[in-house]
């Protein structure tokens, strides 16, 4: 059975990796949020692992992707696929084949990073410069994990622009990816909107499947996209944490979660494992200011908690939602 039978059947929705947004933690409740709506996420990935001059120990790799441990899957059973960034592509091969003798279902190589201090590096999405150099990673992956086990890649649009757009597309069909991920954006255009959608179906010339991604808000956006960009396979990102329903709502408009419907997962959130009280009541406010673009409600519990740092007092005052 082909990659592409076996992962993409039907349409598939995908949970995206946000460095600092979509750590295990977030992961976990967004996708049990998923789950309990009906429309399970197909699968998720992690956030970059940064691989640099060694292979890295196994502690690392279960700190990033603590789902290893659990038949890499969250707790609601969405399996977790592990994203690595670098350059060197010998030891993205070593790093890949590492990670598959700890359970990593599928390994996914970064390429559309946009962070400076990653860029700078030689790291993300500045290797769309250089297109050969993709080609060899992606390559020398492939050929080091056991084949049973994907290899994916996901990029942008291009780097400072899109002039060589055909030669990133060439490049990945050179280099045996059994998938690839496609943000509608450059480097240079960041996250500010529009997202070109229309451009990913230039990639659809590929034998291989193509998801699409980027600005992504709304089920409508969501369906406009997979029209411009000619392929049903949608990644959601920012969206997906400002409406967790987003994924079901997508083919199903009465697939609704009310506010109050929210909150214990927020407070699931808040029960969650952090350094201490401070750093993950500061986590929840992010999430909130984020919930806030779906969710009045959102606006009126931050400006209430706004000041307050102990973890115990936020949830008694989202309890308190709850019995009103």
């Amino acid at each position: 059975m082909s990659f592409a039978t076996q992962f993409f059947s039907s349409p598939v929705r995908l949970l995206a990796p946000m460095e600092g947004l979509t750590d295990p933690l977030m992961r976990r409740i967004l996708t049990q949020v998923a789950h309990d709506v009906g429309r399970p996420y197909d699968w998720s990935v992690s956030e970059f692992i940064r691989v640099n001059a060694h292979v890295l120990p196994d502690h690392v790799f279960y700190r990033y992707v603590p789902e290893l441990l659990a038949a890499s899957q969250t707790a609601s059973g969405t399996p977790i696929h592990v994203q690595l960034l670098g350059s060197d592509s010998q030891l993205m091969a070593e790093n890949a084949l590492a990670v598959c003798a700890l359970g990593a279902l599928a390994i996914d190589l970064n390429f559309g990073c946009p962070a400076k201090t990653v860029n700078s590096h030689r790291g993300g999405s500045v290797l769309l410069d250089e297109p050969s150099v993709m080609r060899d990673i992606i390559s020398a992956v492939r050929l080091a994990v056991p084949p049973h086990i994907p290899v994916s890649a996901k990029i942008r649009l291009g780097y400072t622009d899109t002039s060589n757009m055909g030669d990133i597309r060439q490049a990945i069909a050179d280099s045996g990816a059994n998938w690839l991920t496609i943000h509608a954006r450059t480097k240079t255009q960041g996250y500010k909107p529009p997202a070109y959608w229309d451009k990913i179906a230039d990639f659809n010339q590929l034998p291989i499947p193509v998801i699409a991604n980027g600005e992504i808000w709304t089920a409508d956006q969501a369906r406009n996209c997979m029209t411009q960009a000619e392929t049903p396979h949608l990644m959601l990102g920012r969206g997906a944490v400002t409406r967790p329903d987003l994924v079901a709502n997508i083919d199903n408009n009465s697939v609704q979660i009310a506010w109050w419907q929210l909150i214990p997962y927020q407070i699931e959130f808040l029960q969650g494992e952090a350094k201490n009280d401070v750093v993950l009541v500061g986590r929840y406010k992010q999430w909130l200011a984020m919930l806030s673009k779906g969710y009045t409600e959102a606006k009126m519990m931050f400006d209430e908690i706004k000041r307050i740092k102990d973890r115990q007092r936020v949830i008694e005052i989202l309890q308190r939602g709850i019995n009103q």
